[in-house]
């Protein structure tokens, strides 16, 4: 059974934007969504969630896509700038480092 995400609204408001974008990226570039769905290996629901900025879809098929719509590389840009993490590193906050591996 699948369990639902209690999301924050600004972070839905997030998803719903990056379906939409992925949307109009499949039709700047007139791909049906047959089309991206036989070649992203994907059945139409979960474009169809995905253009709706579904939480529950798998990160796998959101990158998917993306690839197949030539994107693929704008998936390095997430969290990228992490100016929040830069300036608490500068304020030498000390954080936690993991113990060595275990072989």
């Amino acid at each position: 059974m699948e369990r639902k995400i209690n999301l924050l609204p600004k972070v839905e408001k997030i998803l719903a934007e990056l379906g939409e974008n992925i949307k109009l990226a499949r039709l700047r570039r007139q791909l049906t969504t047959e089309q991206v769905c036989e070649r992203a290996g994907i059945g139409r629901t979960t474009l169809w969630l995905i253009e709706k900025g579904g939480p529950n879809v798998a990160i796998g098929a959101y990158a998917q896509v993306l690839f197949i719509l030539g994107m693929e590389k704008d998936i390095l840009n997430l969290a990228s700038n992490d100016e929040l993490g830069r300036r608490l590193q500068d304020a030498n906050l000390e954080v936690k480092k993991r113990g060595p591996k275990r072989k």
